[in-house]
This record gives structure tokens, sequence and C-alpha cells, in this order.
């Protein structure tokens, strides 16, 4: 861009941002600070441009047509949309009066655009080198200059003609370098922005891992208290067995049955001495009848036995079936105890996340 050619008319810092080409809907900053964006006025083309360098390359280089439109989208923002780059800018200001100086002379631009055009057509010729026609006599626009807010300074040149080297080097001077201390604040605006929005994430995500804490805390509740119930009832069965009914029948028939088979060893032996010893007048028939009532004996107290074993089966059963349900209560009170672990541990973790939470 050669400075003969082209005047600056006005200038100002903001954020800029450009349209993502993919989406549509994003904005892709150009930079993290802000830089310099200011309107051109081409004599020699009778054009106007809006151009912000950033770096070795030209961040934006928009020329304003009558078809431009300017909208302010909140107190510190705006856009516009490029038909001939093909993208939409858009530019953060540090106050809202920043963003009404730009659109005023956005609007500005556009209608000398416009003027420019239709003279051009008529065949007429614009005399004015900013922001007028020679039929209604506009002296050159200002050089506005926002370096920080409530320090615009208000700069007019003399006449039509280009400004001199010392002028010009001292007008760059003045557009390229910002108040440092607004350059600050808006990096700390942006950042803190960006810092807000992680806290609401994060604030999010907390309430629904306190609400996700809050029904696990309440099952858990409600397992510890069955879990209670349940020992308690296994408790109460085991103080009751001391012995249980079924071990007590089985004693007494054990000891009926082992009492009984004495007996009857006593009459097989009483028997086998009476027929092994001599007799000097015993017949066959009385042989027959006592070897018969030796047998009847014999098999009697074989059933006598095979119940005692059964007996004794039957009490082993029970006594295992009691330690057995000593063992339930024993594992049921082990996760009773880890349960209620696991409950203190919830209790600590919500504890921790209401103090963590501002």
């Amino acid at each position: 861009m050669s400075t003969a050619r082209e005047q600056p008319i006005f200038s100002t810092r903001a954020h800029v941002f450009q349209i993502d080409p993919a989406t549509k809907r994003n904005w892709i900053p150009a930079g993290k600070h802000a830089l310099t964006v200011s309107y051109f006025y081409d004599a020699t083309r009778n054009v106007y441009r809006i151009i912000s360098i950033g770096g070795a390359k030209a961040i934006i280089n928009s020329t304003v047509t009558p078809n431009m439109t300017f909208t302010k989208t909140s107190q510190k923002f705006g856009q516009w949309a490029d038909s001939r780059a093909n993208t939409v800018y858009g530019l953060g200001f540090a106050s809202e009066q920043h963003l009404t100086q730009f659109a005023e002379k956005f609007q500005e631009v556009k209608e000398a655009a416009r003027l420019a055009r239709e003279k051009s057509q008529d065949g007429g010729e614009l005399t004015s080198p900013a922001l007028g026609l020679a039929a209604h006599q506009v002296p050159p626009s200002p050089l506005v200059s926002a370096n920080g807010p409530g320090d615009e300074k208000l700069f007019r040149s003399q006449s039509a003609d280009v400004p001199g080297p010392a002028e010009r080097e001292r007008l760059k001077k003045m557009l390229s370098e910002g108040s440092v201390g607004e350059v600050q604040w808006e990096a700390e605006f942006f950042a803190l922005q960006d810092s807000n929005n992680k806290l609401a994430g994060a604030l999010r995500e907390a309430n629904a891992a306190a609400a996700q804490w809050r029904q696990q805390l309440e099952a858990q509740r409600a397992e510890a208290e069955r879990l209670r119930q349940r020992v308690a009832e296994l408790e109460a069965q085991a103080a009751a067995e001391q012995p249980s009914a079924n071990e007590k029948e089985g004693s007494q028939a054990l000891e009926q049955l082992e009492a009984l088979v004495q007996t009857k060893d006593q009459e097989i032996q009483t028997l086998k001495n009476q027929t092994g010893g001599p007799r000097e007048a015993v017949d066959a028939t009385e042989r027959e009848e006592t070897q018969q009532k030796v047998q009847d004996l014999e098999t009697r107290n074989a059933e006598l036995e095979h119940q005692l074993r059964a007996t004794e089966r039957s009490l082993e059963e029970a006594r295992a079936e009691r330690e057995r349900a000593r063992a339930e209560v024993g594992r049921a009170a082990q996760l009773l105890d880890v349960r209620l672990f696991e409950l203190s541990e919830l209790r600590e973790g919500l504890a921790r996340l209401a103090e963590g939470t501002p």
C-alpha cells in the first residue's frame, strides 16, 4: 500500500476475529492482543478500505461497498460481511464508545463510497480525498486515533495535499503504538472470560457428581440397613439354637437305642450260655426255639444298630446346619463392615466436595 496514494482517515484498536469457514458459526481470533484497525481512502481509485496489519501480513483488507452493513451484536462487538473476501469480520472493542465511533465511521465511508460510485457513473470528478464530493465542498475527514478509553485525539490536515514525510512518520507511530494499560486490560478481560467459562463448567460437573454421590449414599444406607436387620435375625436365630430340637430328640433316641442294644446283648449272651452249658433233659424242640429266639434277637439288634447310625447321621447334619448358619452370620457381619466403611468414605468425599465448592 502506497502512502502517497492512500490516506488513513480513522484508526482504532480492537480484537480482530474471522468467521470459521468450516462451521460458519464460530469465531477464530487473529491474535491474543488488540490490533490497529484503520480506514484508508485511495484517491487514485476513489475507493475506501478497512485494513489491519498483524505482524507481516494483512489480517483485514476489506474494500467498503455501498451494499455492506456493519452490525452491532453486543455493547462491544460488531461485524460485517465481505463478499469479495468470502468471509465475515468481527471486532471486539475495549468500550462501547469505540464501537460506536467505528460504526459511525463505517456508515460515513459507506455513504461516501455510494456517492463516489454514482459520481463515477455520471462522469463527474471527486476532488475531496475523503468522505465528500466536490459539489458539497466537504473538507478532508479527520484522522482519529483511539489510544485508550477517553484518550481520542483529533488530527486535521491543513490542506488537501499529501502530508510530508515527517508528518506521515509521526502519524504511523501514533497509529502503531497502543496504550499499554489498555492492552493489559483487554488481555485480562478475555482471560477472565475464559476462566469464568471453565469455572462454570467445573461447577456444573461438580453439581452432577454431587447428585450422583447422594444417590449412591442413599443406596448404601438402604443396603447397610438391610444387612443390619439380617445380622440381627441371624444372631437371634443362633442364640435360640442352644441345642436345637432335632439335637435333643436325636440324643434321647440315641440313649434309648444304646440302652436297648445293651439289654438285647445281655439276653443273647444269657441264651448262648444256656444253650452252650451242659443240660441233661433238653429236647430238640426247645433247642430249636432257643435258636430261633437268638436269631430274632440278632435281627432286632441289627435293626437297632441301623437306626442308631441313621440317628447319628441326622445329628451330624443338624450340627453342620448350625455351623453353616454361624458362617452366614459371620459373612453378613463382614459385609456390613465393608458397607459401613464405604459409607464413611462417601461421606468424607461429600464433605470435601462441599468445602471445595464456592
